[in-house]
């Protein structure tokens, strides 16, 4: 009992820890989203250097730690007059790691588009930009969308890394408070729960969207 009285007690500094988090992350989303179309566009290109371009951003994204990105971010690039606050900096930071990631289900998405559609496009002399607005865009965006919510599920894990740089979110607040009397294992462990409250659901409604989306194209 001794356990549910503490967490109660928590719970309130864990609930401001966690709107941070969900912040950090949704902010990384909406800002690494767009990019990450835009690098899985430059991926799919023809043209050699785009494609090359994209494939060096996207491999540098999805090659490196997130924490590894963060720092450079935070610490590194103040060394060249760039400086950020803490959060601005995880926000950054982890939308470059979505948008490498989500480059990826977008590509997939938009290679999805039936080969067949194109041709009949092309038939009707459809311009090829509205060929993609209209046909290739929607089609790819609703095949990336469970991959797309994976990542975002991802990426809210990934604020915890934002301790490194000091952001006050989940993990760090967890922290604090353990470190006022270093009983750190109960405030860690109600810490993982609450992780786990915003992520496990969000695993079943990705799973959900799968599975609908498989019976869908079946």
């Amino acid at each position: 009992m001794s356990w549910l009285n503490d967490w109660v007690g928590f719970l309130p500094e864990m609930l401001d820890g966690l709107k941070i988090s969900l912040l950090v992350a949704g902010v990384a989303i909406l800002a690494g989203y767009p990019v990450g179309l835009v690098l899985g566009l430059m991926v799919s290109s023809a043209h050699v250097v785009v494609r090359t371009v994209g494939l060096v951003l996207v491999e540098a994204g999805r090659g490196a730690p997130a924490l590894v990105i963060l720092y450079i971010v935070y610490y590194g690039l103040p060394s060249i007059g760039i400086t950020f606050e803490s959060i601005t900096a995880a926000c950054i930071g982890l939308a470059f790691s979505a948008a490498a990631y989500s480059s990826e289900m977008f590509r997939a998405g938009i290679q999805s588009v039936p080969r067949g559609q194109l041709e009949a496009a092309d038939a009707l002399g459809l311009e090829r930009s509205s060929t993609f607005r209209r046909i290739v865009l929607p089609q790819g965006l609703r095949s990336a969308v469970p991959g797309l919510m994976g990542v975002a599920i991802q990426v809210f894990q990934g604020t915890s890394l934002a301790y490194g740089i000091a952001v006050p979110e989940l993990m760090k607040t967890a922290y604090n408070i353990g470190s006022q009397d270093f009983n750190y294992l109960k405030v860690f462990v109600l810490a993982g729960l609450v992780y786990a409250g915003v992520s496990v659901p969000a695993t079943w409604i990705t799973v959900y969207f799968e599975r609908r989306m498989s019976r869908r194209y079946a």
